[in-house]
């Protein structure tokens, strides 16, 4: 099969605290500082330089090289970071390598950021009509499109109104809808779907499938595993700027699943944390010993151990907290709060554990986020989102009474698990 994207040996590195502000007076004003010896005002505080200090190195990307074929969809993975996205942009153009080529089959349409490409002041028809040219699209080849991106996008009332009028959600659907519709030999696609409702994500997942049977390919970055597993081919882990593992989908996804479940486990970074008056240190679900557990069974106990650090004058205050469950389609499913009476106030301690147990966890085999949130005083003061895999349990019987009988849902549609049972009236047959 023909090939549509060849990367050898990719590498960008990224000055930190170095001239490039994005604005010409903070250049000229950190040009001059540093020409007399002063210290530079336009220096991230992050960065560690002041003053006349080198700038330091950041490589985003390092021997990257990879190949994609023509009518594949090849999905990207990894933390926040990785250089999933420096990856986009070298190839869409935006930026270009410091090391190493990049060599494309066919015209690139890019979904990399909200809006991307769009001019606020102009409508939604009239950036169509613009998002086509860029593409090297002619006006008669973007007019025959119009109507078929206009219905794809939902925004057919507001299509005259210029964009800058428009939400998140709005800009992303008529995004999405130009690069789908005007038939790139590549399509690249970062994180932003995930700002679109769940029945517009899923339409975009189905457009993608749709574009790689047409013989065009799909370079797909996103968090959700569950998308990735369905609608890649080959999926590439990338981890500190380089591939960390390439292989078939159902390969990768799991076992960057289990990198960061144990990933999850791990102590945060005490720098991030000073300061604050309350906080989680480590959330994990734990077995009836108290052991880690890399996954749980659908339908049976979870137990999560809370590990916090506080000050004292918390006592004094009023605290609650509350942990969430939810996923890519459902971002809380359910939700069990905790509000601190004194006499659990009085037994805090400067660094302890809670325990939050669940007799029977009623969602289906996935992976799901949790979310722990402390509140003092009606705010919040720290916020820990953990993953937790959820896994079949072939010991949930339908004949033990005293559980909900666990049915296997048909499609994704199913969260919870459910007691239902279907009946035939026979008497009303005709």
């Amino acid at each position: 099969m023909a090939t549509a994207l060849q990367i050898e040996n990719l590498a960008k590195e990224y000055r930190l605290g170095s001239i490039g502000h994005g604005a010409l007076y903070m250049d000229l004003k950190s040009w001059w500082c540093r020409l007399r010896g002063k210290e530079d005002p336009n220096t991230p505080l992050y960065t560690g330089v002041r003053g006349n200090g080198g700038a330091r190195t950041f490589w985003a990307l390092k021997g990257v090289s990879l190949s994609a074929e023509q009518g594949k969809v090849l999905g990207i993975i990894g933390r926040n970071g990785a250089g999933k996205s420096t990856l986009l942009k070298i190839i869409s153009r935006i930026t270009a390598p410091t090391i190493g080529e990049v060599k494309i089959k066919g015209r690139v349409a890019s979904l990399l950021e909200v809006g991307t490409g769009f001019h606020p002041e102009l409508t939604g028809a009239e950036n169509v009509f613009l998002n086509g040219a860029i593409l090297g699209m002619t006006k008669a080849e973007v007019k025959s499109k119009f109507d078929e991106i206009v219905d794809f996008s939902g925004v057919g009332r507001f299509i005259g109104t210029p964009v800058k009028r428009y939400s998140s959600g709005m800009y992303v659907r008529l995004a999405f809808a130009v690069g789908a519709h005007l038939e790139p030999e590549i399509l690249l696609v970062d994180e932003v779907l995930a700002v679109g409702d769940a029945g517009f994500q899923k339409k975009c997942l189905g457009k993608m499938d749709e574009v790689s049977r047409e013989g065009r390919t799909v370079l797909f970055v996103s968090h959700n595993l569950d998308a990735v597993s369905t609608l890649c081919d080959r999926v590439i882990w990338l981890d500190e700027g380089q591939i960390f593992l390439d292989g078939p989908a159902q390969e990768v996804a799991p076992a960057y699943l289990d990198a960061m479940l144990k990933q999850g486990t791990a102590d945060r970074a005490p720098a991030r944390l000073q300061g604050k008056m309350f906080y989680f240190k480590k959330i994990l679900p734990v077995d009836a010993q108290g052991e880690f557990l890399p996954q749980v069974k659908s339908g049976g106990p979870l137990t999560l151990k809370l590990d916090y650090v506080c000050r004292p004058e918390v006592k004094s205050e009023n605290i609650w907290m509350t942990v969430v469950f939810g996923n890519n389609r459902v971002s809380q499913a359910f939700s069990c709060p905790f509000e601190f009476a004194a006499a659990d106030k009085a037994g805090l301690r400067e660094e302890g554990s809670f325990t939050l147990t669940l007799p029977f966890l009623p969602l289906v085999p996935g992976v799901y986020e949790v979310r722990c949130a402390v509140f003092i005083n009606g705010l919040k003061v720290d916020r820990f989102p953990t993953l937790l895999r959820v896994e079949e349990n072939v010991n949930l019987q339908e004949s033990d009474a005293s559980q909900v009988p666990h049915h296997k849902p048909l499609g994704q549609d199913n969260l919870f698990l459910v007691d239902y049972r279907w009946s035939l009236d026979q008497d009303r047959q005709g």
